[in-house]
């Protein structure tokens, strides 16, 4: 009797749920050529069954058979209510696309523009995320004037920018820490002492949106412990458009100067490559001079882009994307420069410095995406980069304070290049309801020189008599010099992703997916050096008197004739047949991975990722330099797992977590016994570095109280063994060097970010919006670490440090950083609208290097900065844009500690800019 009861039962509930009907459909967006739009809100009214539109616009809710009201919401947008029918077994099809003026089609309709550049749709997909992740998108990086990709990440939370250089702290962990990617795909440096390609030359006229995980995610590289910085280039959507802008800008110091100056050699755009001469050594063949030239300090603008699409057969759209642009700035910074200070607060090297910068960035990008149907998709982008910086800097005061006692002079003229090409070929492919397939494909050039880089050192005559005329000084013979670098990088990457989806439930959703897939890198790098020293022969009573706005008149042939000085390199001179052969080093890197994952939906509320990643890594260098010749091959194996997890408190609340496993690689100037060579401050790498291994742990918790706004705090702690530092090697020239610093690593912080509307009106009868908002983000951070000598010393032969603290901070990190922004947006009738933005940002004093031998660690004072941007529209077609930046103007300063004394101090000043635009 109750086999049957039981069968009964069965029977009976397998009947009752084979009359559920199911309404699902797709929404589009016909402002963005009908592309799927994903993270719609669909509720049914009166119940609490809801589902969000997945990744393809796609929705599908099972139902018992009755009348229901399909409530549909996105965005802040207005909200559509469509009452619909369902039958026992039916499967209704209620397929929308949506239209930003709001006519009624012929089905159901709904108002929506949505796109990955707004802020309040990368928000919505923040809140959908199980990842912990934050993204800039091209709307607020318009709104709040930023015009390149370095100064958009800063604007996030915990993220600073160091003066003076393109690294960018991530919780207190720098250049080495971090990694940066292209639509998933990995970007190469562009300079030999850093591991990521600097942002500052990307524009951000190119970007949709920069995605930026602080969290180890298993599709990612595994060198990683601050954050991976995706950029996501832009792909068209919408009707055909040609925008033409032009402006200009000033900086309030190098406008103010009398006359600015610049080296001989690099033109206008920044294109230039001076080669090195035929036959250096054989007589004086150089063709460029060695005077300074005078330029306007006015910087300018221009951009050109366009984008259309069609439609290709039934089910198929073609579109591109083509954008042109050259923008450039003038800077100038005058201050105190020190260097060498002992333990007695002396500093050996004394001087007044005063630089001139020229900057140039020249973009051109096309892509052209191709959606086969709604199944497939193939994006192919490409992207060139030239940029260029070239700086002339003159250094006046005491050259060495065991020499003449004042007055010297020090010139260093230097004109830096980066050409970046970037391919990629992407595609999305949904193969069946279950199984999806992504890949990318990419090859990239980079090459990266120094041509012609110049240096002058003048001394008094009389070293008793600092006001006495200049001469050549013969301390050392690279006093005088002309510098020569190339360095390229190509790399070839591949990304492969399969997924299925699993566990299916009643309303056609799936509460599971395996992910597996396999990447891999390839990189080669080469870099080759030649220095010529102009090596002073004769002594000094027999030097003529140097004219500083004649240095021609003694470095020429006439010099050589007279016997005055001889050119070589650190391999020899003329009589050497060797003596052209630069100094160099190439090495390669392999990465293979294979990488797989679980995501699953434990409740309704409750959603995991488990990962892991392996990863065979080779890293081989090979050298020939004036320190040593040799070479160092290292391979390793590296298991990465990760866990992320999401708690949905609420719809509007959310708890997530992740935990993960991470490597730190040594670079390869860190790794290359080569010494590079600044004003005051030499370098050189240690083939002994190996890597660190990183513990990852962030608890989230965030909040959506209405569309657009975010209330969220996050804690997280690191923990790095062997950590790499920068340190002072106790050598007589105090030369620096990189070492495994000591046992361990800690970093324990919190992060919060708070984002509000305070107005948001809209007049029905004129369609006038007036909106005003604000946003601030904060982060505190407490760091320690610990300083082994003997363990520097044990596994380093040659070299030696002795530490001043037995702990300290890391290395640029500050305790308290804050970020803000206050926007205030009016749309008028006829499509005229006004922006007004005032952003501002702080952070706290932070450790530049650690101190050695007794002197003090090196550290950057605290910072206030203050922008303000205003761009005004007049019609649909024409728009002007005023920006104010650094308005504070603080004093950058550096300072060493223990002995407090002032090493680097100077003012930005102040940059204003005007830019007009005209649509077509």
């Amino acid at each position: 009797m109750k086999l049957r009861f039981l069968l009964l039962s069965l029977f009976f509930a397998a009947t009752m749920f084979a009359q559920n009907g199911t309404v699902t459909g797709t929404i589009l967006d016909k402002e963005f050529n009908n592309e799927p739009l994903p993270f719609a809100n669909i509720v049914i009214k009166g119940t609490k069954q809801g589902t969000s539109t997945d990744e393809n616009g796609k929705y599908s809710i099972s139902l018992k058979p009755g009348n229901y009201t399909l409530v549909i919401g996105y965005l802040g947008y207005e909200t559509k209510e469509i009452p619909f029918t369902i039958k026992a077994n039916e499967k209704k099809i209620i397929n929308h696309t949506l239209e930003a003026s709001g006519v009624q089609l012929a089905d159901i309709e709904i108002i929506q523009v949505v796109s990955k550049e707004k802020e309040s749709a990368l928000l919505q997909e923040q809140q959908k995320a199980v990842e912990i992740k934050q993204s800039i998108g091209a709307e607020e990086i318009s709104k709040k004037g930023i015009g390149d990709v370095a100064a958009a990440v800063a604007k996030t939370s915990g993220i600073s920018k160091q003066e003076g250089s393109s690294d960018i702290f991530v919780r207190g962990l720098g250049d080495r820490y971090n990694s940066t990617t292209m639509n998933g795909l990995p970007l190469p440096s562009n300079n030999p002492s850093t591991k990521n390609m600097s942002l500052d030359v990307f524009s951000t006229d190119i970007v949709e949106y920069i995605g930026i995980d602080k969290t180890f995610n298993y599709k990612n590289y595994g060198d990683f412990a601050g954050a991976n910085v995706d950029i996501v280039s832009k792909t068209y959507k919408g009707s055909g458009m040609i925008e033409v802008g032009s402006g200009m800008n000033v900086n309030s110091n190098a406008i103010s100067q009398n006359k600015f100056y610049l080296q001989d050699g690099p033109n206008f755009h920044g294109f230039s490559n001076q080669p090195i001469p035929n036959n250096p050594l054989n007589g004086y063949n150089f063709t460029t001079s060695w005077d300074k030239q005078g330029a306007t300090p006015v910087g300018s603008a221009f951009y050109l882009r366009g984008g259309d699409s069609y439609s290709v057969g039934s089910n198929g759209k073609l579109s591109f994307f083509l954008n042109a642009s050259f923008d450039n700035n003038y800077n100038y910074k005058e201050g105190a420069r020190r260097g060498g200070v002992s333990t007695q607060a002396i500093a050996a090297r004394d001087f007044f410095r005063q630089s001139y910068e020229y900057n140039t960035s020249s973009n051109a990008m096309a892509n052209i995406n191709y959606k086969i149907n709604s199944n497939h998709n193939i994006k192919w982008n490409s992207m060139y980069i030239n940029s260029s910086s070239q700086k002339h800097e003159e250094f006046r005061g005491i050259i060495d304070v065991f020499d003449a006692p004042g007055n010297g002079y020090l010139s260093r003229s230097t004109f830096e290049r980066t050409s970046l090409l970037i391919n990629q070929l992407l595609g999305n492919h949904t193969l069946s309801n279950r199984i999806n397939f992504d890949w990318g494909i990419s090859y990239n050039m980079m090459t990266n020189v120094i041509p012609d880089r110049m240096q002058n050192t003048f001394v008094p005559l009389d070293n008793n008599n600092p006001n006495s005329p200049l001469i050549v000084s013969d301390l050392n013979q690279s006093d005088n010099h002309r510098f020569f670098q190339e360095m390229t990088d190509d790399e070839i990457a591949g990304n492969f992703t399969l997924s299925y989806k699993f566990g299916k439930t009643a309303d056609d959703t799936y509460k599971g997916k395996f992910i597996a897939g396999y990447s891999a890198r390839y990189k080669e790098i080469n870099f080759d050096a030649t220095q010529f020293n102009f090596d002073i022969l004769e002594p000094n009573v027999n030097l003529p008197i140097i004219d500083l706005n004649n240095i021609d008149g003694f470095f020429n042939q006439n010099g050589i004739d007279l016997g005055y000085y001889r050119i070589s390199t650190f391999r020899g001179n003329l009589s050497n047949p060797n003596a052209l052969n630069p100094q160099n080093y190439n090495g390669q890197q392999i990465i293979s991975a294979g990488f797989g994952a679980i995501e699953y939906q434990f409740t309704p509320k409750l959603f995991v990722i488990a990962g892991f990643r392996s990863e065979f890594i080779i890293q081989d260098i090979f050298y020939s330099t004036s320190l040593k010749t040799g070479k160092k091959l290292t391979d390793t194996m590296e298991y990465l797992p990760s866990l992320t997890a999401k708690y949905e408190v609420s719809e509007k609340q959310n708890i997530k977590i992740a935990a993960s496993k991470t490597y730190t690689l040594p670079q390869f100037k860190e790794r290359a016994p080569f010494l590079f060579e600044e004003v005051g401050q030499s370098y050189f790498g240690n083939e002994n570095l190996y890597n660190s291994t990183d513990y990852n742990f962030d608890l989230k918790w965030e909040m959506f109280p209405k569309n657009g706004e975010v209330i969220s705090f996050t804690g997280f702690g690191k923990y790095i063994q062997n950590p790499i530092n920068q340190v002072t090697v106790a050598s007589a020239t105090n030369d620096i060097s990189w070492v495994n610093s000591g046992e361990r690593a800690i970093g324990l912080g919190i992060e919060g970010e708070w984002r509000k509307s305070i107005i948001s009106r809209e007049n029905n009868t004129t369609g006038e919006k007036t909106n005003l908002g604000f946003g601030i983000n904060v982060s505190y951070l407490h760091t320690t670490q610990d300083l082994d000598t003997e363990k520097v010393i044990n596994e380093n032969p040659g070299i030696s440090v002795a530490f001043t603290n037995q702990d300290s901070r890391l290395s640029g990190a500050s305790d308290l950083l804050v970020n803000s922004d206050i926007s205030f947006n009016k749309e008028f009738k006829n499509d005229k609208s006004l922006t007004a933005t005032l952003t501002g940002g702080y952070f706290s004093d932070r450790i530049y290097a650690l101190g050695v031998t007794g002197k003090g660690d090196l550290v950057d004072s605290e910072v206030i900065t203050l922008d303000f941007i205003l761009k005004y529209n007049i019609s649909k077609n024409i728009g002007f844009g005023f920006s104010a930046r650094n308005l504070t103007d603080p004093t950058i300063e550096r300072t060493q500690d223990i002995q407090n004394v002032v090493v680097d101090s100077y003012k930005k000043g102040r940059n204003f800019s005007f830019s007009m635009k005209y649509s077509f």
